[in-house]
C-alpha cells in the first residue's frame, strides 16, 4: 500500500535539533502510515545514522554538503508518496498536525500547496525587546480558521503534491538562504496565470485547466514550533542569521530585478538603527542585522569586481601629494620609484566614497549588533589605569572646527589629557612640534599622541584606544582609517572582525601615539618639514627595540581632508625624504605592508 505523505527532514551537523523533530514526528508518521526520510547535507554520519534509524526514518545522506534545495530535491526523488510533506531539522510538531495536513488534502483536490502555523520559540532568557518585533525566525499565524489563497508556504511547514512538483520542476538550487520556497511557488502561480488567459477555445478541457494552481491552504491545525535553543537562541547567533538572510533577500530580489536603491537600503538600516537606540530594544539589533546583510549585498553588486583601486603615488603624510584624477584609477605621471612611498594615494570620492561610507555604516552595525562596542566601552572603564597623556597637534585657521570637536571628544576621557596646540607660523610639521615640546619634562607622561587637524574621532575614542593599545603592549599605535578615510597605507584601513593588527610601523599621522619608553629615543623630532618616509626610519627603530607597532581596528577614524600637497611643493619632500633616509635605516614601503598578527578578542 502507497504511503500516504513522505515527510522530508533536510539536516546538516545539528543531531540535538533532529532528535526533537524526529521525536515529535515519527509516533505521528507511524500512526498514519507515512514515511520519513532524513536527508544529511552534511555527508555520511554515524550518529544521524543511528538516531534516523532509532526513530524509524529512512537515512539519506548526500556525499557532502550540498545545500537546502539540493537536499529537498534528493527527497522528492527518493521518496514514493503523492504528498510530500517538508520541514526543517529545528522544529517540533503539535499534535494532530500530519492528521490535519492529510484531511486538508484529502477534502481539498484542487489544492497543491499546503501550511499551517509556524510558531517561533527561543528556548532560554530572550534578548528584551519593547514588544513591536517578533523572534527572528520565520514565522507564519493567520488564525484559527483555515484560509484560503495564503500568498506563500516557507519550508519549516510545507506540503506540495508530487504531481506540482513533477510539472513545474524542482527547486532552484542556485538558490541559498532564502527565497527558494518563495521562487518555486511563484513559478506554480505562474503557470496557472497563463493557463487562464489561453484556456483553449471555450472546450471544458480549457475551463478545467484554467482553476489557479498557486494558491496555499493554511491549515489551522497542522501547526509546529520552529525552534531555537541553547547559543542559537542568544543575540549574538540570531543577529548573525538575520544577516546572512538578509544577504540572501537581497539576491532574490535582485536576481527578480526588485531590489531598491542602496539609499533606500540604507535609510532602512538607519531607521532599524534608530528604533534600537530610541526604544532602548535589544531584540531590534536582528532587525539592524538583517537591514546591513541587505545593504552589504547591495555593496557587494555595485561593486563586482572587489573594492577598487586606489591612484599611485604617495606616503602618508597629510597634504603629501596631488588628489588622482578619478579617486581608484592609476596616475601614469606618478609611479614610484623611492622604497619609501606607498604607491597609493588613498583618496576617496565620488560614487566611491559613497560606497565606502555605506559600508562603514554597515560596519559599525554590525559591532553594535554583536555587543563588541559596549563590552570594549565597560572594559575601558576601568582598565588601563588612569594615565597621563599629552596631545600635540599643528592647527591651521581653516580646520578650526574639526579641531575644535577633536578637543572635545579628547576631553571626554577618563584619563588626564593635556592638549597643546600651535598654529603652522611658516615652520613644518615637526618643526612646529618641537617647538610645543620645549619646556616640558616628558618622563612626566604615559603616552604622547600626535594627531592632525583634518579628522573626525569616534564616541569614546581615547578610552578604548589606551584599553586595546596596553592589553596588546603596543609601544607605537595609531587608530585604523574608516573605509571613507583618506589613506594612503592599505594596512591601515580598519578590518572587519578585529579589535587590532600588528603590523611593523605606524603612520607619521593623522594620530601617531607614543608609549612612554620610546620617547627618550625618538624626541626630539628630526627638524623635518613634512617628515616623508620618518615613520619608515621609526619602524626600523621599533625593530631594532623589540618595540611592538599596531594598528587599533575597533577605534577607526576619518581623515577627511584630501591629500592636496597646497602646502608645499611634491618635489621638496621628496628631496628631504630622501636626503633624510640615505643616511638612516628604514623600511621599505613594502615591508611596511606586512600584518604580523591579529586581535580579535581581549585577552584575559
Amino acid at each position: 500500500m502507497r504511503s500516504p505523505a513522505s515527510i522530508l527532514i533536510p539536516t546538516r551537523a545539528r543531531p540535538d535539533y533532529l532528535q526533537v523533530a524526529l521525536a515529535s514526528i515519527a509516533p505521528q508518521a507511524a500512526r498514519a502510515g507515512a514515511e520519513v526520510l532524513v536527508i544529511d547535507d552534511a555527508g555520511d554520519t554515524p550518529a544521524i545514522r543511528a538516531l534516523a534509524e532509532r526513530l524509524g526514518a529512512r537515512y539519506e545522506p548526500h556525499p557532502g554538503p550540498l545545500g537546502l534545495n539540493v537536499a529537498r530535491n534528493t527527497g522528492l526523488e527518493r521518496s514514493t508518496s503523492e504528498l510530500l510533506v517538508f520541514v526543517d531539522d529545528d522544529v517540533e510538531v503539535a499534535p494532530g498536525w500530519l492528521e490535519a495536513l492529510l484531511r486538508a488534502a484529502r477534502e481539498h483536490p484542487e489544492i497543491e500547496v499546503f501550511t499551517g502555523p509556524v510558531r517561533p520559540r527561543l528556548e532560554g532568557p530572550a534578548p528584551r525587546s519593547c514588544g513591536r518585533e517578533g523572534p527572528p525566525i520565520t514565522s507564519l499565524d493567520l488564525g484559527e480558521r483555515d484560509t484560503r489563497n495564503v500568498r506563500f508556504a516557507w519550508g519549516a511547514n510545507m506540503a506540495i503534491r508530487r504531481s506540482a512538483l513533477e510539472r513545474i520542476g524542482p527547486f532552484d538550487t542556485t538558490l541559498a538562504d532564502g527565497g527558494d520556497e518563495q521562487e518555486w511557488q511563484e513559478r506554480l502561480r505562474r503557470e496557472g496565470q497563463g493557463q487562464r488567459e489561453a484556456p483553449g477555445e471555450g472546450s471544458d478541457a480549457g475551463r478545467g485547466q484554467g482553476r489557479d494552481r498557486g494558491p496555499v491552504l493554511y491549515v489551522a491545525q497542522a501547526a509546529l514550533d520552529h525552534r531555537r535553543a541553547g547559543p542559537d537562541a542568544r543575540l549574538r547567533s540570531l543577529s548573525r542569521a538575520a544577516h546572512a538572510r538578509g544577504r540572501a533577500a537581497r539576491r532574490f530580489d535582485a536576481r527578480r530585478g526588485q531590489a531598491p536603491s542602496l539609499a533606500r537600503e540604507l535609510r532602512t538600516l538607519a531607521g532599524c538603527l534608530g528604533h534600537v537606540v530610541r526604544r532602548r530594544c535589544p531584540a531590534g539589533l536582528t532587525m539592524v542585522a538583517h537591514s546591513a546583510g541587505r545593504l552589504r549585498e547591495g555593496l557587494r553588486e555595485a561593486a563586482p569586481h572587489g573594492r577598487g583601486g586606489h591612484a599611485a603615488t604617495t606616503p602618508s603624510a597629510p597634504h603629501a601629494a596631488p588628489a588622482a584624477p578619478h579617486a581608484g584609477s592609476a596616475d601614469p605621471r606618478a609611479i614610484p620609484t623611492d622604497d619609501f612611498l606607498s604607491g597609493e594615494s588613498g583618496t576617496v570620492g565620488g560614487l566611491d566614497g559613497v560606497r565606502r561610507g555605506a559600508e562603514d555604516v554597515l560596519l559599525d552595525a554590525r559591532e553594535i549588533a554583536s555587543g563588541r562596542r559596549l563590552r570594549l566601552a565597560r572594559a575601558a572603564r576601568h582598565e588601563p589605569p588612569r594615565r597621563r597623556v599629552l596631545v600635540l597637534g599643528v592647527e591651521r585657521p581653516e580646520h578650526r572646527r574639526l579641531a575644535a570637536a577633536a578637543h572635545t571628544e579628547l576631553e571626554r576621557s577618563r584619563h588626564e589629557v593635556r592638549l597643546r596646540f600651535g598654529l603652522p607660523g611658516g615652520l613644518g610639521k615637526f618643526e612646529n612640534l618641537n617647538r610645543l615640546l620645549d619646556g616640558l619634562d616628558m618622563a612626566e607622561y604615559d603616552w604622547l599622541l600626535v594627531l592632525d587637524d583634518d579628522l573626525a574621532l569616534p564616541r569614546g575614542f581615547l578610552d578604548r584606544f589606551l584599553l586595546l593599545a596596553e592589553r596588546f603592549s603596543l609601544d607605537l599605535a595609531q587608530p585604523a582609517h574608516r573605509l571613507r578615510s583618506h589613506a594612503a597605507w592599505r594596512i591601515t584601513r580598519r578590518r572587519p572582525g578585529l579589535l587590532a593588527h600588528e603590523t611593523r610601523f605606524v603612520e607619521i599621522g593623522p594620530v601617531t601615539a607614543f608609549a612612554r619608553r620610546t620617547l627618550p629615543t625618538l624626541l626630539p623630532f628630526p627638524p623635518l618639514a613634512m617628515g616623508w618616509g620618518l615613520d619608515l626610519h621609526w619602524a626600523a627603530l621599533a625593530r631594532e627595540r623589540g618595540w611592538r607597532c599596531g594598528v587599533i581596528d575597533a577605534v577607526p577614524i576619518r581623515h577627511i581632508a584630501a591629500p592636496a600637497a597646497s602646502a608645499y611643493s611634491r618635489e621638496a619632500a621628496l628631496a628631504e625624504a630622501r636626503a633624510f633616509l640615505s643616511e638612516r635605516p628604514h623600511l621599505s614601503a613594502r615591508e611596511a605592508q606586512v600584518t604580523l598578527a591579529t586581535h580579535r578578542r581581549l585577552q584575559p
